[in-house]
This record gives structure tokens, sequence and C-alpha cells, in this order.
């Protein structure tokens, strides 16, 4: 039996998004799948992937416009493998208490593509975190990195365990 191909691709603003990625691509990695993580705007095919992990930061309750942009470039291609989506936004602990239901652009992205699953996790918004609105978010105390290695890595493995079910 080969190895499945993964692809792990992210819209990232700033970086956070990106790291929720990275991580799951690890976990991937170290369950056995040949695992790429590409940032989503330089996905131009995905049908050298056996499935697709499609992620997202959210601004102001949107998708990033590499994440949808990818997912409609290859819609085709991802509606014949499986795929799963997630998104990276609340700067709060609200993603690790409760299921957060995907924002309505993610929610289409879920409904066109045929995705088995979507999962939202804490964003991060830090000090080095440029642009004037995240400055105001951490001078008004809400900022901090509420990424959960744990939830991530629970996530990614979970995919895993899917696709070693999968025929």
């Amino acid at each position: 039996m080969t190895t499945k191909r993964v692809l792990v691709a992210y819209g990232s603003k700033h970086g956070a998004t990106a790291g929720i990625a990275d991580e799951i691509g690890r976990t991937l990695r170290d369950d056995g799948y040949d695992t790429a993580v590409l940032p989503a705007g330089d996905v131009k095919d995905v049908s050298a992937y056996d499935a697709v992990v499609l992620g997202s930061s959210l601004y102001a309750g949107h998708w990033h416009r590499d994440a949808r942009r990818c997912a409609k470039r290859n819609a085709d291609a991802l509606r014949e493998r499986p795929v799963w989506l997630f998104s990276s936004g609340p700067v709060d602990t609200s993603a690790d208490e409760r299921d957060i239901t995907p924002v309505p652009g993610a929610a289409k992205v879920m409904e066109r593509l045929h995705a088995r699953e979507h999962k939202t996790f804490g964003g991060s918004v830090t000090e080095e975190t440029p642009g004037w609105i995240a400055r105001s978010i951490v001078r008004r105390g809400k900022g901090g990195d509420f990424r959960n290695p744990e939830r991530i890595h629970a996530w990614a493995h979970h995919i895993g365990e899917a696709l070693t079910e999968a025929p």
C-alpha cells in the first residue's frame, strides 16, 4: 500500500494560521502520511494529493481571500477527495470551550466541496502582530495566543484515523 499524500493549505495574514497548518502537517507526518504544507495562494492543482486540509484565518467573520480562491480554483478536484476545513480567529478561549459553527463563507465552501468537517481554533493577536487593529486589541488587554496545540494535534490525528479507514 502506498502512503497517502495529504496537502495542508492555508490562508494566513500574519502567520498564526500558518502555525496551525504547520502543526496539522507535522502531526499527519508523524502519523505516517506524506504531507505538504503550503500557502493557499501557491496551490494551483491538488490532483497529486489523496486528501486536503484547507484552513483560513478569520477577519471580521470572513475567510482569507487566498483560501477562498484556492477552494474555487480547485473545486472540481477537491470534490473528488476527502477535504477538511479549519478556521482560526477567536482571540479568546471560546474555540476550546465549544464547537463553533463555521462562518457563512466557510459554510459555503464546506457545502460546495462536500467537506467532511470544519473545526475552528483560537487565533493569536500579540504585540508582534502588525497593524493598528492588532495594536488596539492588545492595548485593550484583549490579545493573546489562543491556539491550543493539544486540540490541533487531536484533530489532525482524527483526520489521520479517517484516512486510515477510507478505501
